[in-house]
C-alpha cells in the first residue's frame, strides 16, 4: 500500500461566530483503506468531513488530493474531482426512479440536435448504466430500474445511494452513518456492500457511532475530540471500550498517532 495519503488536510480551522467547530485539525486517508471517523456528538467530525468534501469552506488550513492542494467551493467541485459523499439523509428524491436518482445532477443528454438544442435526456443509456452499476454491486434484487425510490426498503435505498457514489466516486467515497436507520439484516447488506466497494480499490471514509461496525470494517480509526484529531488507532490493537474512552475523554491515548 502506498504511504502517501490520497486525501489529507493540514491545520484546518472552521469557526461559526464564537464557536470553533474545527480547531487546527489534521486528517489523512490512505489509498484503498476504510478509515472510520468517530467522535462524541458535537466533536466536530461532521464539520471536518464537510470541509474535505466541499460542503463547508474552512477559514484556515489546506486540503490535498493525491498530493496536490485543492480548494473546493462546493460539493459539486469535490464531485468533479472524484469525491462522492453519501449523507445520512441520502439526499434522494423519493418520487423519482432509481435511474433518475442515480443520475440526478449529471444527466446524460441524447447525441446530436435532440440533446444540444432540445435538451432531451438519453433515458435508455442512463437506465443501462444504472442497471450495470447495481448489478456490479450485487443489488439486482431490485427488479425494476424505473420503480420509484419511495417503494424501496431502507436497505435498498441505502444500497442505491452507495451504488451512486461508487459509480461516480472515482477517488474517495464518504459515508455518513450508513446503517443508522436500518435493521440488523439490512445493515449487514450495507456492510457487505461497503467491503465490496473497498475491494474495488476505492478508499472509504466511514462516519459512524456503531462501534461493532467500525471495528469490523475499519483499517484505521480516526478519533475526533473537541474539534481536532485526538489520535488514530488500529482496531486490532485497541478495544471498543478504549475507543469510547478516548472519544469521551475518560482516557487519554499514550501518544498521538499520525
Amino acid at each position: 500500500m502506498s504511504t502517501e495519503p490520497i486525501l489529507s488536510a493540514r491545520n484546518l480551522v472552521k469557526r461559526y461566530g464564537r464557536v470553533t467547530a474545527i480547531d487546527h485539525c489534521d486528517f489523512e486517508l490512505m489509498p484503498g483503506e476504510i478509515l472510520a471517523v468517530i467522535g462524541d456528538n458535537g466533536a466536530g467530525k461532521s464539520s471536518l468531513i464537510k470541509a474535505v468534501s466541499g460542503a463547508v469552506i474552512p477559514d484556515e488550513g489546506e486540503v490535498f488530493l493525491e498530493g496536490k492542494r485543492v480548494r473546493f467551493n462546493s460539493p459539486i467541485e469535490a464531485r468533479e474531482h472524484g469525491i462522492e459523499t453519501v449523507y445520512q439523509t441520502l439526499a434522494m428524491s423519493p418520487a423519482l426512479s432509481i435511474a433518475d436518482n442515480m443520475f440526478m445532477g449529471r444527466e446524460i443528454r441524447m447525441e446530436g440536435i435532440l440533446g444540444s438544442v432540445f435538451r432531451r435526456l438519453d433515458k435508455k443509456k442512463m437506465e443501462e448504466i444504472a442497471r450495470q452499476k447495481l448489478n456490479d454491486l450485487g443489488l439486482m434484487t431490485i427488479q425494476n430500474i424505473n420503480q420509484a425510490v419511495e417503494t424501496l426498503s431502507g436497505g435498498q435505498r441505502q444500497g442505491v445511494a452507495v451504488a451512486r457514489a461508487a459509480a461516480f466516486g472515482s477517488k474517495v467515497i464518504i459515508l455518513d452513518e450508513p446503517t443508522a436507520a436500518l435493521g440488523v439484516k439490512e445493515s449487514r447488506k450495507v456492510l457487505e456492500l461497503i467491503l465490496d466497494v473497498r475491494s474495488r480499490g476505492i478508499p472509504i471514509i466511514l462516519i459512524s457511532h456503531n462501534m461493532p461496525h467500525v471495528f469490523e470494517l475499519a483499517d484505521r480509526i480516526h478519533v475526533h475530540r473537541l474539534g481536532k484529531r485526538l489520535c488514530v488507532i488500529d482496531p486490532k490493537d485497541y478495544t471498543m471500550s478504549d475507543a469510547v474512552a478516548f472519544m469521551t475523554g475518560a482516557k487519554e491515548p499514550e501518544a498521538v498517532a499520525a
